[in-house]
């Protein structure tokens, strides 16, 4: 019999772990990756970007970081190097096309409509069905078919489609004598170019994301006080000057299975909703804690930067920012070489922007919006059909089974759209979890069922992590949620021997 072939929309960390263990479980992967190296957001990004999260916690299962990266928090061009080792070691690039542009793909099967199980028949390749996959090749801008088994979509979310603020007319950029970019276009350009872009310049950074620190700081560092870098953002979140509060290791406090028990979960049993009450002020003290440790460490009440909302919400919603050096950052804004302002809304005027808030002016050079990205539409506008397209963009949250699964979009996951705290333990975990479906392991609840499963983790982010639910973030319950997947097709597998055997590698 033919091997199954899945086609793989994406060649960072969740495309690089898809193909790996669709290839581990027999299936024949072909990737398609747009730009011209594997790495996804990592392949082009600013001079002074590094790993946010310690090293440990961003490393494959399987394939250790070389002894030779002794920084707990690596370079760009460092992780660049290691996803290139990891995609060498386990022979994925063979499969891998680069400059493979996806344009779009349309499924060539029977109506999901009546369905009551996923698929129709609640297997992974249905009798009837496949799907056809548009591929521009960008060198040559030649056009494929492809014609495949299985999809399986690793776009992420931080990646080109820019989500930039609406103005009204009048208001807008098109009325700025200066220059108005994404950070996505800025990313883009060499080390070199990038210095000389705001060189001399006045430039206004919106956003005060990690993307927004990293770019600010760069201006400071080039430009000084003479051309100081304002940074205009909406509300205050919590930055992490280290990864040991008091001297505890952050992993001992959201990142191991006691954690797990201090917070209610969908669809938890009696005894766990017992226990994370009586836990609930322990997780309280835990977040105080953290907070201030930050208030000690860094002059936050200084400058006003203390945030609204406690250190758990930020971590639930994983808007928590690590800030290297964090006394060279407010000793630039001591300085005077980066100057902040918060408010909730600006405007552009002709020599710069206009502060709704309190109606003053910043005149600018160069506008720089570090607003992040709409990876709800990038995900949309992949499919052809409107009605697929409808699945998607229907609800402010794309409505995903184990986050990877739409349950009436046949033959096609989706993995490494929501977040984690650990982007790449939840990928991998799900590549385990998406490769041991495909291979027969277990089979997915009813269609109602998983609706139902959707609406419970909908409802949790709502309560968790408020007006960014949106972002799908499992926060801290990266471990919880794995381990869900786990029981949640264990139920009917207890005599399956290949069951056991994907559950062990699984956990080990």
């Amino acid at each position: 019999m033919d091997k199954k072939q899945v086609a793989i929309v994406g060649a960072g960390i969740s495309g690089l772990l898809a193909c790996k263990y669709c290839l581990s479980k027999g299936f024949n992967p072909i990737v398609f990756e747009s730009e011209s190296d594997i790495g996804g957001v990592w392949a082009k990004t600013f001079k002074t970007t590094r790993l946010q999260a310690p090293k440990p916690l961003y490393q494959f299962s399987d394939f250790p970081w070389p002894p030779s990266v002794t920084d707990d928090f690596p370079t760009h061009q460092q992780m660049l190097d290691y996803f290139r080792s990891y995609a060498t070691h386990f022979d994925l690039i063979p499969h891998i096309k680069l400059h493979a542009r996806v344009k779009g793909i349309s499924y060539d099967g029977p109506s999901s409509e009546p369905w009551s199980l996923w698929n129709s028949t609640g297997e992974p390749f249905p009798p009837n069905g496949k799907w056809n996959v548009t591929v521009e090749n960008t060198e040559t801008a030649t056009t494929h078919v492809y014609t495949v088994d299985f999809v399986i979509l690793c776009l992420g979310r931080f990646k080109d489609v820019p989500n930039i603020p609406e103005f009204p007319a009048g208001k807008g950029p098109e009325v700025f004598r200066g220059q108005a970019i994404h950070s996505m276009e800025y990313a883009a350009m060499d080390n070199e170019k990038a210095a000389e872009f705001v060189k001399g310049k006045s430039v206004v950074v919106v956003g005060f994301g990690k993307t927004g620190l990293d770019i600010a700081r760069e201006c400071s560092s080039i430009n000084g006080p003479e051309h100081p870098c304002k940074i205009v953002y909406r509300r205050d979140h919590w930055k992490l000057p280290d990864w040991a509060p008091w001297g505890i290791p952050f992993t001992y406090l959201y990142f191991n299975r006691f954690s797990q028990l201090l917070v209610h979960k969908p669809g938890e049993g009696l005894l766990l909703n017992l226990i994370a009450t009586l836990l609930s002020p322990l997780s309280w003290g835990i977040s105080k804690l953290v907070e201030s440790y930050i208030k000690k460490k860094l002059p936050i009440n200084k400058f006003d930067m203390v945030p609204q909302h406690s250190f758990s919400k930020d971590t639930r919603a994983c808007l928590i920012t690590y800030m290297p050096n964090p006394d060279d950052f407010f000793d630039e804004v001591e300085k005077g070489s980066i100057k902040l302002k918060k408010t909730q809304s600006f405007s552009f005027y002709d020599n710069g922007i206009s502060i709704e808030d309190d109606k003053t002016r910043i005149e600018a050079d160069i506008v720089i919006y570090a607003t992040g990205f709409k990876g709800a539409e990038k995900l949309k506008n992949i499919f052809e059909s409107s009605t697929f397209q409808k699945f998607i963009s229907g609800s402010p949250r794309v409505p995903l089974y184990r986050e990877c699964i739409h349950p009436r979009i046949p033959q096609l996951a989706i993995i490494g759209f929501s977040e984690g705290l650990s982007n790449l333990y939840v990928s991998e975990m799900r590549s385990k979890w998406v490769a041991a479906l495909l291979e027969g392991a277990f089979k997915l609840p009813s269609v109602d069922e998983m609706q139902k499963d959707i609406a419970r983790w909908d409802e949790y982010m709502k309560q968790t992590t408020g007006e960014y639910h949106y972002r799908s973030s499992v926060g801290a319950l990266e471990i919880c949620h794995a381990s869900w997947s786990i029981y949640l097709f264990s139920l009917n597998q207890i005599n399956n021997i290949n069951f056991w055997r994907t559950i062990m590698s699984m956990l080990l």
